[in-house]
């Protein structure tokens, strides 16, 4: 019998490659997500979201995927995997799959079947067309650029045609028009659930449908939202999904509120709520992120609020600042170059803000402790594809940014910045490396345990670790009271225990002012007033009568009881009636 449980939890994202090093080999991994559970818990979220830990080339940090029931070797062991799902659920935490199913790495078994012969069983599996011939010679069979750059088609010498990858060339589409493929990906799909797995979060889903016309333009307009993307997840829904009490969400680019409706419908026949990129858009984060652009509040209160107001009573939202995709938020919308409190101000601020709108929150590691963007150097401190291949594109090949530019938008944007190591402590690198300890179950010493021996053999962490970790870490604010961490698990004490919160009509107040993000909850009787400063100055808020002597639910300064609300530098509080 399915549920709506996630309508009250809390979802917390790890990135296993940065999260936790539990070998020394400075990977994180399986065992290394096992070790910190009783961290995750103690912040109070209810469902751990792992990005992908299958078998993968990694050539996009696993989002390649060329075996989808096996384990990536330098994340563990199947056995691993199943020792974490048990000692999660017997922390009574949730574990949902990331899955990439719009397209496997070219690795995969299926693939390379495909690209063997044209009359091979599983070359339907893929998008495979024949070439134009002109005065150049043989051209691709239309003009779609690939996400991570170049074309995103790739001629195969083998068989003579072009094969389909929308992101990039390792990664090839699977052609959902195939019944047989479908099957499969179903079948895969069972096996997991059975495993016991709670749910899946769906990359890229919105993309698995093409325009069979396969017409010329931006990809990234002709793919999103495809011609048939509800009937396959219907079906899905109805072969799979409705079968077991688990958890879904899309990542669904290009997505609209009205298509949102469809995919998140209260009906539940498609999936349980998306991931949409609207926020994201406002600095250009989706189209063309390379550039210093700010997000101007007031664009990104419309956003926020009409996606709160059209899908109330109709489908689900997802509540999300950051993902493994973006940049660290305190470094995108609030204060991380003018000290620790700022910091702290600001993304507890940020925090309150989200936290009391209408939908399932999304925290990513380290967003719990104000981690920041990174500051990398060079080209060469960078690890992931899509910076990597727009710095070669647009600096050296195009010559349309220069290289300076071009870094300084890339500490701003890039995907790595959320990609450097869980800062865990003040020691050599973080405390994200441990050494497993001979004949103690599979138990590690820390960094803080280790002789300055055992530290040098350490090896190095794959992605550089952030070198503000020494006033940034989990150790300091597990100490503290007014820490962000204890900031966060109260916001989500509050949502566990406050109806109004999951249940609430929402209202935005104040649309115009360049400053400050002011909207009310209501259910019954009750009533919430969210109040947050997005800027660095002082600003007032007269307060509505009926809020006179309300109860402050949570703040991050101190409050003067008055009949107008000074805000200190991005300060919020939160009142409520009844």
């Amino acid at each position: 019998m399915r549920s709506d449980w996630w309508k009250r939890s809390v979802v917390y994202q790890v990135y296993p490659r940065s999260f936790c090093d539990s070998n020394g080999d400075g990977i994180g991994d399986i065992n290394g997500i096992t070790l910190k559970l009783d961290y995750i818990k103690e912040l109070g979220v209810d469902v751990i979201w792992v990005s992908p830990v299958y078998k993968s080339p990694m050539y996009d940090n696993g989002y390649d995927i060329s075996d989808y029931k096996a384990i990536n070797p330098e994340f563990g062991t199947m056995d691993d995997f199943d020792n974490l799902l048990k000692c999660a659920h017997e922390h009574e935490l949730k574990i949902v799959m990331d899955l990439v199913v719009n397209h496997s790495s070219n690795e995969h078994p299926w693939f390379m079947e495909s690209r063997s012969s044209r009359k091979n069983s599983k070359r339907d599996f893929y998008i495979w067309r024949d070439g134009i011939k002109n005065g150049n010679g043989l051209q691709p069979p239309n003009d779609w650029k690939a996400w991570f750059g170049g074309s995103a088609w790739t001629y195969d010498e083998t068989t003579g045609q072009f094969y389909l990858g929308c992101f990039s060339p390792h990664q090839p589409d699977l052609n959902w028009e195939n019944p047989k493929l479908r099957a499969e990906i179903y079948d895969m799909m069972r096996w997991w659930l059975d495993k016991g797995i709670d749910g899946f979060r769906l990359d890229a889903i919105s993309f698995i449908s093409k325009p069979q016309d396969f017409p010329d333009g931006n990809i990234k307009q002709l793919i999103p939202n495809g011609p048939r993307i509800h009937e396959f997840l219907k079906e899905m829904r109805r072969d799979v999904l409705s079968k077991y009490d688990v958890m879904t969400v899309g990542e669904t680019g290009g997505v609209t509120v009205a298509e949102a409706v469809q995919y998140a419908n209260a009906g539940g026949s498609e999936l349980d709520m998306v991931f949409h990129f609207e926020q994201q858009e406002l600095d250009g984060g989706e189209t063309f992120k390379w550039n210093n652009r700010k997000i101007i509040l007031t664009e990104l209160k419309e956003v926020l609020s009409r996606w709160q107001n059209q899908l109330y009573e109709k489908a689900w939202n997802s509540l999300y600042w950051c993902n493994h995709d973006q940049p660290r938020i305190v470094s995108r919308l609030g204060e991380d170059s003018k000290g620790r409190t700022l910091r702290e101000k600001s993304a507890k601020m940020l925090a309150a803000c989200l936290h009391f709108m209408q939908g399932t929150p999304f925290i990513y590691q380290g967003e719990e402790l104000a981690m920041t963007n990174a500051p990398f150097n060079g080209i060469a401190d960078y690890r992931d594809l899509e910076s990597i291949n727009a710095y070669n594109t647009i600096v050296l090949e195009e010559k349309r940014i220069s290289k300076d530019d071009m870094l300084a938008f890339m500490r701003l944007k890039s995907r790595d910045n959320s990609r450097t190591p869980m800062q865990w402590n003040n020691k050599h690198g973080a405390g994200f490396s441990h050494i497993p300890k001979h004949g103690s179950g599979g138990e590690s010493s820390s960094q803080s345990e280790l002789s300055s021996h055992e530290t040098s053999s350490l090896r190095e962490p794959w992605i550089m670790v952030n070198p503000n970790y020494h006033e940034i870490n989990a150790e300091d604010q597990l100490l503290r009271m007014d820490s962000v961490f204890r900031f966060y698990r109260n916001l989500i004490q509050l949502r566990k225990t406050m109806d109004i919160i999951t249940h609430g009509s929402y209202e935005l107040l104040l649309p115009d002012d360049p400053d400050l993000f002011v909207y009310t909850r209501k259910y019954n009787e009750e009533e919430l007033l969210v109040i947050c400063n997005f800027s660095g100055k002082e600003r007032t808020f007269p307060l509505p009568e009926r809020f006179y002597g309300a109860e402050v639910l949570i703040t991050n300064q101190d409050i003067v009881p008055k009949k107008e609300l000074v805000l200190n530098a991005f300060g919020t509080s939160v009142y409520w009636r009844k």
